[in-house]
């Protein structure tokens, strides 16, 4: 298996100056005592510290922009909409 993947920049401030966090390791090793846990990253420009986590996959058509509203709601030319 494959190492997983480091960000590339702090969520909070956009610095790139990013370290695995000594109390988690910067992996996805099993959460350890009070620490941060796996996947735990330091900002050294924001001295923020941050996990990432993976939620999941989407379901397919989940991606992208909000619904479309039901063509009900769509104003029409023969219902005094706008074509």
């Amino acid at each position: 298996m494959s190492e997983r993947a480091a960000p590339f920049y702090c969520p909070y401030c956009g610095d790139e100056d990013l370290r695995p966090s000594e109390e988690g390791g910067g992996s996805a090793q099993p959460e350890r005592g009070r620490g941060l846990g796996g996947g735990a990253w330091e900002c050294r420009a924001c001295s923020r510290a941050f996990r990432l986590k993976f939620l999941g996959l989407l379901a397919p058509g989940a991606a992208g922009s909000a619904p479309s509203p039901p063509p009900s709601a769509v104003p029409s030319a023969s219902d005094g909409g706008t074509p």
